[in-house]
């Protein structure tokens, strides 16, 4: 059965956030109440060749009003690698805690939304679960780590009530500090809402540096922007589509409402893998493409997933770099072991350790941004 879910009717963990609001302060702080931890289910393991290599995608599906649509099925999806139709070999979706960050725009240009920041925060916050964590970065002229990562929700809510508008704006910088942020985290699925009206212009990164930065980072950004179609919104929607989620344009009124479902989404997310035995070890960026085929019946639906990722290079010794970061990228992050399985990769840096039944198992390291690689 397909199923849409409601952002009021249903409580799920959330992924970090980067968000910049707009309306009337509130009066009084709320306090949250987490959803109590979902009972353990029995680990699902997908039906994995050996001495296979997997490619995983998270893939993203909304219906026209944003809310997420689960049910579907691995018929559901094509994938394309560089232009090249790839077989789906295995098909996940799960629940797992997430690392999320928020990223408010406390600009001059936005002054006057800290209400709806708050409102926003309550909401998002309210579909996580005790393992999430979470962290606030707010900024202006230049960014704050307002709230270090914390499992402390009313901590965030707080911050946000006592914090003022004024100053540029240092969007870049914001993101660049959200990220490194969520690095603290041991969670394997990371994210990033930014709540901005998209204006930049007093970063010292430059966006050609923060691109690069994106690409070699395995968080999802999604942004609530308070402009449609102009500079300030494409700014934000460039970010967001080439890290694998998206942007959505809202009046102040429909913050709350928006960071809600983006939370639902972030935890609704599908896993398509498929194998990488014929893909060049040469280190060279594959672009990916999508094709949803909804059930007959469904109306229109959206698929939002990252646009690529990076080869391994053969010409890196992955059994001898140890801990090290490989293959040029900033960070080595651990990644999962499956027994039996000569080499793993893992698309966005493998965010979906329990749906492919893999265990932890620290020790194997990420290969560039977007690969992880390992050997038995």
């Amino acid at each position: 059965m397909i199923v849409t879910a409601s952002a009021h009717s249903r409580l799920l963990p959330a992924l970090a956030i980067c968000v910049a609001a707009a309306t009337p302060m509130c009066q009084a702080q709320v306090a949250i109440e987490p959803r109590p931890t979902p009972a353990k289910t029995a680990q699902r393991r997908p039906n994995l060749r050996v001495d296979s290599n997997l490619v995983l995608v998270p893939v993203a599906v909304v219906d026209r009003r944003n809310h997420p649509v689960t049910g579907l099925t691995k018929e559901n999806f094509r994938v394309f690698d560089d232009g090249v139709e790839r077989t789906i070999t295995t098909f996940a979706m799960e629940d797992e805690p997430i690392a999320a960050g928020l990223i408010f725009d406390h600009s001059s240009s936005v002054a006057g939304v800290v209400g709806n920041e708050l409102e926003a925060s309550r909401l998002f916050l309210q579909t996580s679960n005790p393992s999430d964590e979470y962290f606030l970065v707010v900024f202006a002229s230049r960014p704050e780590l307002a709230v270090p990562m914390t499992r402390d929700a009313n901590a965030i809510q707080y911050r946000v009530f006592t914090s003022k508008s004024t100053g540029s704006t240092a969007l870049y910088d914001a993101v660049v500090l959200g990220l490194n942020e969520l690095k603290k985290s041991s969670l394997a699925r990371k994210a990033l809402l930014v709540v901005s009206d998209g204006g930049e212009n007093n970063s010292r990164y430059s966006r050609g540096e923060v691109r690069k930065i994106v690409e070699e980072t395995d968080a999802l950004i999604y942004a609530i922007s308070f402009v449609t179609w102009d500079a300030n919104f494409s700014v934000l929607n460039w970010m967001a589509e080439l890290s694998g989620g998206r942007v959505i344009p809202a009046r102040p009124q429909e913050l709350a409402d928006i960071a809600a479902k983006v939370g639902l989404e972030l935890r609704n997310r599908y896993v398509l893998g498929f194998p990488a035995d014929e893909i060049p070890r040469d280190g060279k960026y594959h672009s990916l493409r999508i094709q949803l085929i909804p059930p007959h019946g469904m109306p229109p639906l959206k698929a939002t997933w990252r646009r690529g990722y990076r080869a391994p290079d053969d010409s890196i010794r992955i059994g001898s770099l140890g801990k090290r970061p490989l293959n040029g990228a900033g960070n080595a992050r651990h990644c999962s072991r499956i027994p039996d399985i000569g080499q793993l990769f893992c698309a966005i840096t493998c965010p979906i350790r329990s749906n492919a039944g893999l265990p932890k198992s620290p020790g194997n390291e990420f290969v560039g941004a977007h690969f992880a690689a390992f050997e038995t």
